[in-house]
């Protein structure tokens, strides 16, 4: 667009509510002649601010200006936006505030999609608004304006005559036309973000935020409480709040500082030490449950006290199961203590998995860890501590390796050793992973080369550090399948079946066998299980087909001799 193809019709000066002087940028008419001849972009309701020092619009020259437009709120107003141009902070009013924030925050992220307009008013422009980007940043919905404000500028905010109910969020423009947001974009700064949510009212915030938690929109909430936290964070009630959203949303670890906060702030807060202690329950950590309970004041009962004495009592079986080395008891007492209320205590699922692989139950421990919360490892590493975290991580690797998943075993257990170097029994999981994953490679390369009597040998020596381990076990009964040495093969696969009864390779693998052995029975049980498994599995169907006619065949001759 050409500045010779732009018009501007003038409109008497409105006086702004932050008391800034309107004509320092509205000036008289031979002014605005003066400024149709520059290459400028018009936009009304905005008071002019200057842009970035290299701000770049949407890939423009940096002499060409942006267009910035609004409708809402304020009547008709016009704005001038030209790179280059210098305009004292304060002459703007309240934007001034913006531009220090803003500027400062362009230079540390490298961004120069920001356009300033005013205090009350934020044009979208490319990203802008996307105070989540991280990196590569992406763009924003009128779902997802900003973090920390989602909703005050969306129309599920609006009343039913499209009106906002607080006119001091002021009026949030979107580019047409937008891409939809990236979802792992990440937070923005602080100081960017306080700006932004300076007019406000942190208590209006909560309040759209507890709307929010009822209704269920828990993510939304969250960010409305962020939104009063960055503006008051002091408030206790607004901690406990974020705590309550966090926790809804899975987020039980970082519910658990939120809450700590709230404490440190109004210590006898007994909201905050209830869901304090119901984290602590959910934890697995009786103790400290009990001691927030108590300070819980009328929020707590005495049914709340008498179920974490429950759980008290069960963990102190478990570690006393542990100590012994009774791992049927252990996987009792960690049963016993997620049915008692720690469904969200990742060392109770570990010490669970931990007595299922002793008992070489590989399957169950595999579940068992898959039922468990799946936490983020640094989370875990700041709330259990290093060697805590350690531990936990080693559990992981033994039945990552245990289940076939190699590489994530190693790269388990190196973490764990990390974490912890003095970590013995660490140390020995990462060894016997690494023997085991080097058997297992080297064993296929040599069966892919239809070496098979050295790829068997391959998989025993790595059976030597994991006797129990169901994929060598299959890998080298396939080796002895194609040796003719059927017998042994169905050895391998009934003890890898032993410990994993759903492998369904391994049992693929017997039916196989069985079938070359003329076992017919036996191989057809196989296949019928495999076929409920898999209905779809057209060379099992096959398979299962001949193998019934092999038996009638096979029962047919028995009949004549007879």
């Amino acid at each position: 667009m050409n500045a010779a193809s732009l018009t501007k019709t003038p409109s008497t000066p409105k006086r702004r509510r932050s008391g800034s002087d309107e004509s320092a940028f509205l000036g008289n008419s031979s002014s605005v002649a003066e400024e149709q001849r520059k290459s400028i972009t018009k936009a009304p309701m905005h008071p002019k601010i200057p842009p970035s020092k290299n701000q770049n619009y949407g890939g423009k020259p940096p002499e060409e200006a942006t267009k910035i437009s609004s409708d809402q709120g304020h009547g008709n107003q016009n704005v001038y936006v030209k790179n280059g141009r210098r305009v004292p902070k304060e002459a703007v009013g309240i934007s001034g505030e913006l531009e220090s924030y803003i500027s400062d925050h362009q230079k540390s992220k490298g961004s120069s999609t920001l356009v300033r307009a005013s205090s009350s008013n934020v044009m979208l422009h490319g990203n802008l608004g996307n105070l989540r980007q991280g990196g590569g940043g992406g763009n924003t919905t009128s779902r997802d304006v900003v973090d920390y404000l989602p909703k005050t500028a969306r129309e599920e905010v609006a009343t039913p005559n499209g009106k906002y109910p607080t006119s001091v969020m002021g009026n949030v423009v979107k580019k047409q036309n937008e891409e939809k947001p990236n979802v792992g974009s990440q937070p923005a700064s602080g100081s960017l973000c306080r700006a932004l949510s300076t007019r406000m009212d942190p208590e209006q915030l909560k309040i759209m935020g507890n709307e929010d938690y009822k209704n269920g929109n828990f993510a939304e909430a969250l960010a409305l409480y962020d939104a009063a936290i960055s503006i008051d964070p002091n408030k206790a009630s607004y901690r406990s709040n974020r705590s309550a959203a966090l926790t809804a949303l899975g987020k039980l670890l970082e519910a658990v500082f939120e809450c700590r906060e709230a404490i440190r702030i109004e210590p006898h807060y007994h909201r905050a030490h209830l869901r304090l202690a119901n984290l602590h329950l959910r934890l697995g950590e009786a103790e400290k449950a009990i001691y927030h309970y108590k300070r819980s004041g009328p929020e707590a009962d005495h049914a709340d006290i008498s179920n974490a004495q429950a759980l008290q009592a069960h963990l102190n079986k478990c570690t006393e199961a542990r100590r012994h080395r009774d791992w049927n008891t252990l996987v009792k007492e960690t049963a016993a203590t997620i049915s008692a209320g720690s469904d969200s205590a990742l060392q109770i699922y570990a010490l669970q998995a931990e007595a299922l692989i002793k008992l070489h139950r590989h399957q169950e421990a595999d579940e068992a860890l898959q039922k468990g919360p799946n936490f983020d490892v640094d989370a875990c590493t700041k709330f259990f501590g290093p060697i805590g975290n350690a531990n936990l991580l080693m559990v992981r690797a033994q039945v990552d390796m245990a289940i076939g998943r190699f590489n994530d075993a190693l790269a388990t257990a190196q973490r764990a050793t990390r974490l912890d170097p003095n970590n013995r029994e660490a140390n020995s999981v990462l060894k016997k992973a690494k023997a085991v994953a080097a058997a297992r490679s080297n064993g296929n390369q040599l069966f892919n080369a239809a070496k098979f009597y050295e790829a068997c040998n391959a998989y025993s020596e790595g059976l030597e550090h994991d006797p129990y381990n169901s994929v060598l076990l299959c890998n080298r009964a396939a080796c002895r399948s194609k040796l003719g040495q059927c017998e042994k093969a169905v050895e391998d696969c009934d003890a890898a079946l032993a410990v994993r009864p759903g492998y369904a390779k391994a049992r693929l693998r017997r039916a196989d066998c069985y079938a070359k052995l003329e076992k017919w029975e036996v191989s057809i049980k196989d296949y019928e299980m495999l076929q409920n498994e898999a209905p779809e599995d057209e060379e099992v169907s096959r398979a299962l087909m001949e193998a019934r006619e092999q038996l009638k065949k096979q029962r047919s001759l028995d009949y004549e001799i007879k």
